[in-house]
Formats: C-alpha cells, structure tokens, sequence
C-alpha cells in the first residue's frame, strides 16, 4: 500500500511528552468546530459497524455518508443491513467505499466511527483527527501502548472530539452504581475482580491460500508488517494473533477493567502481572485461553480472569465485583447488586446496555464540545491495563510501572512490545 501522502499522514513534529496522557488535557467547547445541522459520519467496518450504523440511524442528529469495508462481500452485505433497517426510504443511502481515505477527503464529512481491526484502530482514528474529522473509535483503541499516546496527542493537536467504544461509561445503572461507589455505600473500597468466561471453540491450523478476489489484503494489513493470507484470519481470528490483535485482554479485559478503574478512582497501576497459557486447543492461538491478571495500584488492587474456552456457567460471575469495608458492589451487565458483609441482597438497580447512549453522548458533544464520557485518553488510560498485563504475559514476569513518567521500570526487553514494527511508510507521527 503507498504512503499516505495525500493526507501528509507522515509529518515530522515530534510528540511532546507533556501532551502524552495528559489529565485534564481535553479541548474545551470553544475550540471545537461546529458542524451542520445534521452531523455526517462514516462508518469503517461492516462487522461491528453495523451496530454503529444503526444507533446513528437512530438519532435525528446524524446520518451515515459513507460505509466502508476492505472485503466487497462484506461491504454489500452491510449496505442492505443499513437499507433494512432504515423506515425513512428517504434518507439517501450511504456510499460504498473500500478506503476509508476516500471519506477523509470530503471536506463535508463531519465524524467517522472505526470499527476494524485493533491494529487499524489508532491508525485509522489519528488519520481521521488529521483529516479535521471527529472519531468513534472501538475498543481497546490501540494496538499498543505508544498508538495509544499518538492518539491522544493527535486528538489535542487537531481539537478533536474523540470517544472510545466502552460503552458501559453511558449505561444508567452503570453510572448510578459508580455514585454509589463513590457515596461509601459499601465503606472504603479495598479491592475489585473482573471476570470474563466464554466457550469459544478452536481457530484450527491456518493454510497459505490465495487471497479470494473479493479482499483487499493489502489494506486489511494496513501498518502491520505484511504477512502471507491464510484461510482462520479473517474476520475475527486475527484477535488471537499479536501480530494483529490483543487476544481476550484487549477484546473483553478492557470492558471490565475499565469499569473497575472507574469504579476504584484509579489510573496507573503500580505493578502488573498476566501468566496462564492456550490450554484447551493446541492451534493457531498466540494469547492465552485461560490467564489471570493482578493490577497493584498501591492503596486498592484488583484482578481480572479470563476463561473464553470454558463458560464456567454454575459460578455465575458478575462482570465486576467491588469489595470495601462495609460489603461488596457487582456489576452484572447492565444492572448491579449490593450486599452487605453477611451477603445479603441490600440494594440494587437496573437499567439499559447497547450502543445508543454512548453514541448519542459523542454526537452531543461534537454539537456542544463537552467532554465525551470515555474520551480517548478516558479509553486509553484504561487500555493502557490491558497493553501492559500483555507484555507482562509475553515477557513472562511482573511489569512494574511509573505513573508519573508513564513508563515501564527497568525492563529493557519489555520495550519491543510496547511499540510494533510499521510497515514501510505507515508509522503514525503526529
């Protein structure tokens, strides 16, 4: 694939380290531009885009210019999703597009939500704030640690709305529960668990195969150092690939986690520690099956345990469980229960999950310019968990983490993971 010239995707200004995870560092109201009326988006990515698609669908304030997709098929099969789903024959259609490129140069285009790949998400979310464009951006984000610094610093240089994908940040009985948190309702918070279980079943031993007629493969690799097509990696196996993806930490660890840093009032954790391993199938999996994670803030700490080839369904866990002195808070999605210290049931709430509540909020604050509830460095301060219980994993022992230089401690090896290699050309610089 070319470099980006037509966008100077390649600048030469350096970033600046004050900028990088900068608290407090958001644009304010006055420097956000003001789009028309009715704001237009694109959307990148016809697999959970669709999800996107129909929330934008859904709100008077906006409507989708573009639909965009590297796979053909894919791309004709999101377009009659969004026809279907659309009451108003009215409403013109969006544009089929390939690349996304093609919408960043449409001075009119006011938004672009990206939903691809995690190794596409910073790429593609930095070269839409160059483009002037505010960005929705999936979870987790980034593909590691340094991406996710760029963007942040992407987003202040170009006074961008941006708003990552977690969307339990505007969920009500989420929200409520965090105020109950922070009231004492429980007493002084000491710990919090995360859990993920799932029964997801082999990915299989990929084979070289020619890349079917209706992939742009060279695209869909975008700045990751191209690598030979094999039958188990498009469209959702790449997860389980470092190369392309975070594995579960990074596709559902970064949920739960961020809702327990929210819920503890933390940011960076002092130590951090990942170990498990690819327990249930011997395939194509890189990132483990079954790990736990121990994140060391110093007053609070907290776990996270991943499960994705056994459900464990009699265990019945809350996605989150918060522990204080008084009793225990659980998140169970999207409503959460309070117990007291003998266990029993004394509080609880329910209320609504989905999509529409987070997008609506990023759609208000591009009108408005407010602070978006997970704006980026919200979402990546959270990923960031994610990105080091990784390379913890990878490195096989404990990271330990400066909060304030927000960098690893003396781990000279641990550096290779906390940026990639680029493709020739693709190297994101702000």
């Amino acid at each position: 694939m070319a470099a980006l010239d037509r966008r100077e995707f390649l600048q030469t200004s350096t970033l600046a380290a004050a900028a990088v995870l900068a608290p407090g560092a958001f644009v304010g109201a006055a420097q956000v531009d003001s789009p028309s009326d009715q704001i237009t988006a694109a959307v990148i990515g016809c697999g959970r885009g669709l999800a996107h698609a129909a929330a934008i669908n859904n709100s008077p304030k906006a409507r989708i210019a573009y639909l965009c997709d590297v796979d053909k098929k894919r791309l004709a099969a999101g377009m009659k999703n969004v026809d279907a789903k659309v009451t108003d024959k009215k409403v013109p259609m969006p544009e089929p597009i390939g690349d996304l490129r093609r919408a960043l140069d449409d001075p009119k285009l006011d938004a672009v939500f990206i939903a691809t790949c995690n190794h596409w998400h910073s790429i593609a979310a930095i070269m839409a704030c160059q483009a002037g464009k505010h960005v929705y951006v999936e979870k987790p984000g980034s593909h590691n640690a340094w991406e996710g610094q760029q963007l942040i610093a992407a987003a202040r240089k170009h006074k961008r709305v941006v708003q990552m994908g977690n969307q339990r940040r505007s969920w009500p009985a989420i929200i409520e529960a965090i105020e109950k948190l922070r009231a004492g309702t429980i007493g002084k918070l000491l710990y919090a668990r995360c859990w993920y279980d799932a029964t997801r079943l082999s990915i299989g031993t990929g084979k070289p195969v020619p890349v079917p007629e209706n992939l742009d493969f060279a695209l869909w690799q975008g700045a990751a150092p191209e690598r030979p097509y094999k039958d188990n990696l498009v469209h959702y196996n790449w997860h389980w690939h470092w190369h392309y993806g975070g594995g579960e930490m990074a596709n559902n660890g970064i949920h739960a986690l961020d809702v327990a840093r929210w819920g503890l009032g933390v940011t960076y954790p002092k130590s951090v520690s990942f170990s498990g391993g690819r327990y249930h199938f011997q395939d194509d999996q890189e990132t483990p099956d079954t790990a736990t994670a121990v994140f060391d803030f110093g007053d609070v700490g907290c776990t996270w345990e991943g499960s994705s080839c056994h459900g464990r369904r009699p265990e019945k866990h809350p996605i989150v469980a918060f522990y204080g002195t008084e009793g225990s808070l659980h998140i169970n999605d999207p409503n959460y229960t309070i117990y007291d210290l003998k266990g029993e049931l004394v509080g609880e709430g329910k209320g609504s999950g989905g999509e529409q509540g987070h997008i609506d909020n990023f759609l208000d604050c591009i009108k408005t310019g407010k602070t978006p509830n997970s704006e980026i460095e919200i979402g990546q301060t959270s990923t960031l968990l994610c990105h080091l219980a990784n390379i913890s994993y990878r490195t096989g022992r404990l990271i330990r983490f400066d909060g304030e230089k927000k960098a690893i401690i003396d781990d000279v090896d641990s550096l290779k993971f906390w940026k990639r290699e680029y493709r020739n050309g693709w190297e994101p610089q702000v």
